[in-house]
């Protein structure tokens, strides 16, 4: 889904890579629970290393929302060993690049140099992983450019805005229902002690995976993982109750005022995930319907509302069946200036009703099929790409061998599961709808809210 993906962070559906990549994949595990998995690829003298930890917005709880985020800024305000400043200053010397990344389901921290300088990296993650010092100061200065990044990202942009609404009301218990970055309100109360514990909590060896991709010798990155990483103690991360959503009984409507030039409405139905599904072949088929809607300019909502009816100025789908928990299928699409944005929904309900009274043909089948071979072959070219997928697939549960299974998997599904699939999880009862009014910034200074839904 080419805008809701960008506010999903990094992985979206995923086309993964070829089956003889995966197999070079090796695995190992330290004493304390830490997993190391490396792919040797000799192309170029680099490498990119990677810390996942399982923790992320979705093992957050109402009051703290944003922490997981937070965490991740000041994992980089210093070590006793390592003040602020010297982690990014010793790998910038060193020639390499270096960043970090939270989602809902996991938080990564990555450093990408020569090969014959990781271990300077595996020092210097092992040291923050167990001795960060969150200085009171520091989290304060910390916590503000959060506030002000969530500004920028979310409340100055009215579609994020809108998307960030949309979930509060799509989920009632599932854990997607609060955004990566945090509510503002939380955001403010949140303590640098409410930090430690998160810290304490969940950023031990045994919640994190390291990830190597490049130019190595596998074992003896392990050896390196074993004289850094192996000496750190364990914890026991607390047991995630399961946080299941219950059965939509009627379709959700939010209206967000915001200023804003464009109408701008997105449509969500609850679907399972790899991880949730009872049916092992629905998620595929999921994929590739969202595909047959959404997959170029050949597809459906391009060519029929965009080019077509010329009804949409621009209309996506998405779904991200690697999803830890119950997800949801979305459209989006914003009218022509000589349509309304009721009539750019219907042409969306639509789509959705014909994907349910036919079958998908051969050829647009084959053409979703035939994209998942070429973005195969284009991952390969991607140290840093395929790292991030390992360690995706990894702390999500999936486990990284499903880039041996994927490819085969969606050549396998048939015109007839994408239409039982559709019939089955896309219902007008069970969806929830999110429209974008657009306002004037002089008429919302007039409000006392500065967002009004209804």
């Amino acid at each position: 889904m080419k805008r809701i993906v960008t506010f999903i962070v990094l992985l979206g559906a995923f086309s993964l890579t070829a089956p003889q990549a995966a197999e070079a994949v090796k695995s190992y595990r330290l004493e304390n629970g830490m997993k190391v998995l490396v792919k040797p690829d000799h192309r170029a003298p680099v490498a990119v290393s990677q810390v996942w930890y399982k923790v992320g917005s979705s093992d957050e709880h109402n009051g703290i929302t944003g922490i997981s985020h937070v965490l991740e800024h000041m994992m980089f305000k210093g070590t006793k060993a390592y003040p602020a400043g010297r982690f990014s200053d010793i790998i910038a010397a060193n020639g390499g690049e270096e960043n970090a990344f939270t989602g809902r389901d996991y938080t990564a921290y990555y450093q990408f140099m020569g090969s014959d300088r990781l271990e300077i990296a595996f020092e210097l993650e092992a040291d923050r992983m167990r001795n960060l010092l969150l200085p009171e100061a520091e989290f304060q200065k910390e916590r503000q450019v959060v506030r002000e990044e969530r500004f920028m990202r979310t409340e100055d942009k009215p579609e994020a805005l809108t998307y960030e609404r949309f979930n509060a009301v799509a989920y009632l218990n599932g854990p997607y229902r609060n955004p990566v970055i945090g509510w503002d309100e939380d955001l403010e109360a949140l303590t640098v002690d409410d930090l430690r514990r998160w810290y304490q909590t969940w950023y031990a060896p045994n919640n994190a995976t390291l990830v190597v991709v490049g130019d190595v010798d596998p074992d003896a990155i392990f050896a390196l993982a074993k004289k850094y990483f192996g000496k750190l103690k364990p914890s026991e991360p607390p047991v995630v109750k399961p946080r299941g959503e219950p059965t939509q009984r009627g379709e959700r409507r939010i209206r967000v005022h915001a200023p804003a030039k464009v109408p701008y409405v997105i449509v969500g139905y609850p679907v399972p995930s790899l991880k949730t599904a009872e049916q092992p072949w629905e998620p595929y088929a999921l994929d590739v319907l969202a595909g047959i809607l959404d997959g170029g300019a050949s597809a459906r909502l391009a060519r029929e509302l965009v080019r077509g009816q010329e009804i949409a100025a621009a209309a996506s789908a998405g779904y991200n069946l690697t999803a830890k928990y119950q997800t949801l299928f979305m459209l989006d699409a914003n009218p022509t200036e000589e349509h309304s944005i009721d009539e750019v929904e219907q042409a969306l309900y639509a789509q959705i009703e014909k994907l349910k009274r036919e079958p998908a043909s051969e050829a647009e089948l084959q053409r979703v099929k035939a994209q998942v071979i070429a973005a195969k072959v284009y991952e390969l070219d991607s140290v840093q790409q395929l790292a991030t997928q390992i360690g995706a697939l990894e702390t999500i549960g999936l486990g990284w061998r499903l880039m041996d299974d994927y490819p085969e998997k969606i050549k396998a599904v048939t015109a007839e599961q994408v239409l039982e699939v559709a019939r089955k999880y896309l219902i007008d009862r069970h969806r929830t709808v999110a429209v974008l009014v657009p306002e004037t910034v002089e008429a919302q200074s007039m409000k006392k809210e500065p967002v009004d839904e209804s």
